[in-house]
């Protein structure tokens, strides 16, 4: 599944379209194909302040548009700059529900020259789906995303 992704993602990339609508097609693309993958938005560095700012998701809309460094997964990644893959957020002491149906989550961190200047987020409602290749396959699509920002 992961590798006929691949080259769907880069063709996003590779299109005219402004950064934030490929980021966009993106996201709708893996929430679509993925099945374990109910919410996927991208979070990014807010400045100069120590949050994270909502970029483009799909999903279910969130209040959670502004999260602290340090706060829930994505705050603690924001910190970490390590993937953080959550197998069940209720056993979690540190976990921002966005949904009383989301199970898992998995965020993986996004570089621009070494530096870490957001993640992609992806919310499941399936318990304990994430899989060392969707790590793989997440670095890959920051990767790529990080050649438009």
């Amino acid at each position: 599944m992961f590798n006929s992704l691949r080259p769907r993602v880069s063709s996003i990339i590779d299109s005219n379209k402004t950064a934030d609508t490929k980021m966009q097609e993106i996201c709708e693309l893996l929430k679509a194909e993925i099945p374990h993958y109910d919410w996927v938005g991208f979070y990014f560095k807010n400045g100069d302040k120590r949050e994270l700012k909502l970029g483009p998701y799909a999903g279910t809309p969130t209040d959670h548009t502004i999260i602290p460094f340090g706060k829930g997964i994505c705050g603690q990644v924001a910190e970490s700059n390590q993937n953080f893959v959550v197998p069940d957020v209720q056993a979690q002491d540190n976990y921002i529900a966005c949904s009383i149906t989301v199970k898992a989550e998995i965020v993986v961190p996004l570089f621009i020259n070494g530096e870490n200047i957001g993640q992609i987020d992806i919310d499941s409602n399936t318990p304990d789906p994430f899989t060392k290749a969707d790590e793989t396959f997440l670095e890959f699509v920051n990767f790529e995303v990080a050649k438009i920002l």
